[in-house]
């Protein structure tokens, strides 16, 4: 992989518990890891120094997608040529990584994105698998014309020529398909990989899954 500059982006908010050991993880394979720090109350910014990564922080809460776009901007501006997303939590695995990264780097494809939907195990909290991702599929298909199995998931990578045609718009969840959607509209490569994850509690409530479809339905997809 040394031959391609490539850069990590993790969004992340009071992941104190989590952050160090996903960074050490990462380091095993990836040098240039950016970690945004948005808005955080506790030491996450503190440890992402400790553990030799780049912090950029905002200093209130802005949502995941305008976290992403920051860690976006900063890779470009340094010369990425590909940029990949991964989570703070630990529920993503570094060993998914190099086949996100290779169709990427043989340049096959414009971007990879994850699928928990290709064969690969998730504990992925039922009301999320029965009505969250079935739900996003329709939005996705009917909206953008975007076939996908799994149009919610958070581990992608992008070449930079795709990320310079995408910029984010939506600072919350609804960045997910509004990458899809300029994805589809720019007709760029794409391809889904199978992916493992592990979730926590974290997170996996009911409400969480309702902005997410509300994010959807009155979200500015294609801004």
């Amino acid at each position: 992989m040394g031959y391609k500059k490539i850069f990590c982006v993790i969004p992340a908010l009071n992941e104190e518990k989590t952050i160090s050991g996903v960074l050490k993880e990462l380091k095993k394979i990836i040098y240039n890891i950016i970690v945004v720090d948005d808005g955080s109350t506790d030491r996450t910014a503190e440890i992402v120094r400790e553990n030799g990564a780049i912090v950029l922080s905002h200093i209130v809460n802005r949502g995941q997608g305008a976290a992403l776009a920051t860690g976006n901007e900063y890779a470009l501006a340094r010369g990425a040529d590909i940029i990949f997303h991964f989570d703070a939590d630990g529920q993503f695995s570094v060993s998914d990584i190099p086949e996100i990264l290779n169709p990427l780097i043989k340049g096959e494809v414009d971007v990879v994105l994850g699928s928990r939907f290709l064969g690969k195990k998730s504990n992925m909290p039922a009301f999320k698998r029965a009505v969250i991702i079935p739900i996003a599929r329709l939005i996705n298909f009917f909206l953008l014309g975007a076939v996908l199995t799994d149009p919610q998931c958070g581990f992608r990578a992008l070449s930079a020529a795709a990320w310079k045609k995408i910029s984010l718009s939506q600072d919350g969840m609804a960045h997910c398909s509004e990458i899809i959607a300029k994805i589809f509209k720019t007709k760029l490569r794409v391809r889904e990989i199978p992916v493992a994850v592990r979730y926590s509690d974290f997170g996996q409530h009911f409400g969480g899954g309702v902005r997410i479809l509300k994010d959807l339905f009155l979200g500015k997809l294609t801004k």
